[in-house]
């Protein structure tokens, strides 16, 4: 296992991308849900017998928008109501709209193999549309929707149920020490750290972990660490995973001590000696956890509510060069940023009803300024209408109401973080959307609201639209140095701050904008929402029992 000289150069090439490992954002391999297909009342093409069904999944490409066939079910003879058996497993993002199409066909029992030729040469039975969001938020993550596809026909209906992977929610505590380890430093001890890989299906490895740095000794023992199985391996107990072993240069040229590979299973017999290092095992075990499809399979929705900044400073609405510009032909940037997160977090809103607020306005009839008023015009009941409903509100906004300021964030933060406050026992979770061009005007108020919400069931997004500078953003943010307020620390990190320009596609294809603005601001929810969750003890309540169909009775033939 010595390394030759030329490794030894390549590996201090590597260095600085592992000296820039972010263990938070270490991504980690996606979860996986098994989906499972069922229909009734299916279409009869057979005129002697029933239809032999057969199902296909297509999934979209986000950029080219084109539908792959991702698998088939097996066929079923002879029903209008089958019970496939065959499951489809996909990676599940709570932050990408995964759009999914189910095809039904009848088999010709006369074709050869189906498997072998497109399905397009069978009797088309009809197909239907959903995201996988939808499946996974729907009550119990089961989706029951018409299939549609054939003019003037009913269809039926299929029935998806997901369900996430159990290997998906172990987490692995584990300790790691050495003795005697190489001495690098011209005058003495090493600084060493230990750097983890997971090897990927091509053959390349992917940092997942990092130790600190143990200062000053040849007999190194770190801390004890926990990182989720699937980040370790991918969920396969077999493939290789690699360590290396640095010893800590100030400079960033760490020098390579030497290296060792293991896998989750050598790992999971516990103590264990790696002879290469000298480097033992002290201790692994492992422990499930709750995961964020637990809670929303257990029924606990995710309130949208999006906040629009109404000051003087986005320009005349009538008028191009303005960031609230009703461009007939496209979407400004405060319709795109409202679209990519709604669209997603929709999903998991059952009633699809969002408050909408606007700030630094003053309104009609008299005037006065407002930071927080309803989109719609109707104090009692800001509620629109899903995401059509929102940008229909925001647009009337703009008619009625006079751009205005100062750039006051708190009082939104406020409003939600009342609704919050009044459901904390897990059933409801917040999520606040502010889109600003600005610079913030009453930033200690802010960061007190925020420090006050950061108890509550609540995240807050804000996306930066304009050429501004957002620095005080990114104080929000709270990333680098966790959010205070009158001394006090917010407990919790739940906000997240991005500007919109980053996002832009150079070619202009607003899709992707879209589509990489939602990645970016949405991927942090999760984890605010189980941080939440485990802070206060909750556990998700027990999925409803399993969809059983009745059992099928056989009609006779009239």
């Amino acid at each position: 296992m010595e390394m030759m000289e030329g490794d030894v150069m390549d590996k201090l090439e590597d260095m600085s991308s592992v000296y820039d490992f972010d263990p938070i954002t270490g991504n980690i391999p996606a979860t996986k849900v098994e989906i499972t297909v069922s229909c009734r009342n299916l279409l009869d093409k057979d005129t002697f017998s029933k239809s032999d069904p057969l199902c296909v999944l297509y999934t979209q490409g986000v950029e080219t928008k084109q539908w792959r066939e991702f698998g088939r079910t097996e066929v079923i003879d002879n029903t209008l109501n089958p019970d496939f058996v065959r499951k489809y497993i996909l990676d599940y993002f709570f932050e990408e709209k995964q759009s999914l199409r189910f095809d039904l066909y009848d088999v010709d029992s006369k074709s050869p193999d189906l498997s072998k030729h497109p399905a397009e040469l069978n009797d088309f039975l009809g197909q239907m549309f959903c995201t996988l969001g939808e499946i996974v938020g729907s009550p119990a993550s089961r989706l029951e929707k018409p299939l549609g596809g054939i003019p003037g026909k009913k269809c039926g209906t299929i029935v998806l149920s997901a369900e996430e992977l159990s290997n998906c929610r172990d987490s692995a505590t584990m300790q790691f020490c050495a003795n005697k380890l190489d001495k690098k430093d011209f005058f003495g001890k090493s600084d060493p750290f230990m750097v983890f890989y997971r090897s990927n299906e091509d053959g390349t490895f992917t940092i997942c972990h990092k130790t600190e740095v143990v200062k000053n000794t040849l007999n190194p023992v770190w801390q004890p660490f926990t990182i989720p199985v699937r980040a370790l391996c991918n969920g396969d107990y077999d493939r290789t995973i690699k360590v290396e072993v640095y010893d800590w240069d100030r400079d960033g040229s760490h020098d390579f001590i030497g290296d060792f590979t293991t896998s989750y299973r050598e790992l999971a017999r516990g103590q264990s000696q790696f002879n290469v290092y000298e480097v033992t095992l002290l201790s692994f075990s492992v422990e499930s956890e709750f995961t964020f499809l637990d809670y929303i399979k257990g029924g606990t929705q995710i309130n949208f509510t999006v906040a629009i900044d109404f000051t003087a400073s986005n320009g005349n609405p009538s008028q191009s060069t303005s960031l609230h510009y009703m461009n007939p032909y496209q979407l400004n940037a405060y319709a795109m940023a409202l679209k990519a997160v709604g669209e997603i977090i929709q999903d998991y809103d059952s009633d699809k009803m969002f408050p909408a607020l606007g700030f630094g306005a003053k309104l009609p009839p008299d005037g006065r300024v407002s930071h927080e008023f309803p989109l719609n015009g109707n104090i009692e009941n800001p509620y629109c209408n899903g995401i059509e409903g929102i940008l229909e509100a925001y647009h009337q906004s703009l008619r009625t109401v006079q751009l205005y300021g100062p750039t006051n964030f708190a009082p939104v933060v406020n409003h939600v973080a009342r609704y919050a406050a009044a459901v904390q026992d897990g059933s409801q979770y917040f999520v606040l959307l502010i889109i600003t061009d600005g610079v913030i005007s009453d930033m200690a108020q802010t960061k007190e609201a925020i420090v006050n919400g950061a108890k509550l069931p609540m995240s807050i997004i804000i996306v930066g639209v304009g050429q501004a500078e957002f620095d005080a953003m990114v104080e929000l943010d709270g990333d680098d140095i966790r959010i205070s307020s009158r001394g006090k620390l917010a407990e919790r990190d739940i906000v997240q701050f991005v500007p919109f320009r980053d996002y832009m596609d150079r070619t202009g294809n607003h899709v992707l904008s879209m589509a990489r603005l939602a990645k970016d601001v949405l991927a942090e929810i999760p984890d605010q929402f189980i941080s939440y969750m485990k802070s206060r003890g909750i556990k998700p309540n027990p999925a409803p029992p399993p969809y059983t169909p009745p059992g099928h009775t056989h009609h006779t033939q009239i």
